[in-house]
């Protein structure tokens, strides 16, 4: 455990009131949220110093500082449908689902919109249509502050992305390793395995997009996405061949502290994809040609 953060029920003593009371006041802020099983730190709570630890007895819990501040002005936000969220940023409420779905925080099923994992880190909550019984989703109000939402928005209309671009270090990183390589169905790749994987997938009608943004606030791009799956594909290697353990134990972090699915390709595996890929692509429910 962090030397100077505590649990919630160590913080709730420390303020003189009960756990309960302290975790919905967590919950009201959208630092922390509901899922079935547990609870799960928000992206709003971790900018506000939360974070998991892992203790052998106990197992996950989220920890805080002694000190921790719980914004007032949050609390007393609301949860906004996607029609209220679409009216916050001009779109259509079918359209902000899309954009809701892309991103990997809902999915569509036959009972209606269901959040994801990490939709439960942007505040989504589950809700039921008391009459049609159909599922929605309904979200806390700071996520139309949402840098990677925003994005997304702008993407989408076609607006100048350059312009509205959160990292400055993007532009310099794709500059400093610049993508040479045409595939087949026209994207341009960085390395010879990266144009093997992708023509790969065109191939087998696979939707994908490439050097695509994680939907979280810190800037990372995965290799690949495949939104039919809600899955990434990580290459772990570059044209000098395989990447540093270290750099691959970082990357690995991000895609487990936000419960993204990921699929890995090693080195040695680009001239096997046929063997390799159709299996681990099935456990997402997409089925290769």
């Amino acid at each position: 455990m962090s030397e100077s953060k505590i649990s919630t029920s160590q913080l709730a003593k420390l303020r003189e009131c009960s756990a309960k009371e302290l975790f919905n006041q967590l919950k009201r802020a959208g630092y922390i949220n509901r899922s079935d099983e547990s609870w799960v730190l928000t992206e709003i709570g971790a900018k506000f110093g939360g974070e998991y630890v892992q203790h052998s007895k106990f197992g996950q819990f989220i920890v805080w500082p002694a000190n921790l501040l719980i914004d007032e002005q949050l609390s007393s936000s609301k949860h906004l449908s996607a029609t209220q969220l679409g009216e916050r940023l001009n779109l259509s409420a079918k359209r902000i689902n899309q954009l809701l779905s892309e991103l990997g925080w809902i999915q569509k099923t036959d009972q209606g919109w269901m959040v994801t994992p990490t939709g439960l880190t942007h505040g989504a909550q589950q809700k039921v249509d008391s009459e049609s019984e159909q599922h929605f989703v309904t979200w806390h109000e700071t996520v139309v502050r949402n840098k990677r939402l925003r994005q997304s928005v702008v993407e989408y209309r076609g607006q100048d992305a350059d312009a509205n671009a959160t990292n400055k270090s993007f532009a310099s990183f794709q500059h400093k390793f610049a993508a040479k390589h045409r595939t087949l169905d026209g994207h341009y790749v960085r390395t010879q395995a990266e144009l093997i994987i992708d023509n790969w997938l065109y191939m087998n009608g696979i939707v994908h997009a490439y050097d695509r943004q994680l939907p979280i606030e810190q800037d990372q791009l995965s290799d690949f996405y495949l939104p039919s799956g809600k899955v990434y594909i990580q290459y772990w290697g570059d044209e000098h061949g395989p990447l540093s353990d270290q750099e691959i134990d970082r990357v690995r972090q991000i895609y487990q502290q936000y419960q993204f699915s990921l699929i890995e390709l090693f080195v040695d595996e680009i001239d096997k994809l046929d063997q390799i890929l159709p299996s681990r692509l099935r456990e997402y429910g997409i089925h290769a040609y």
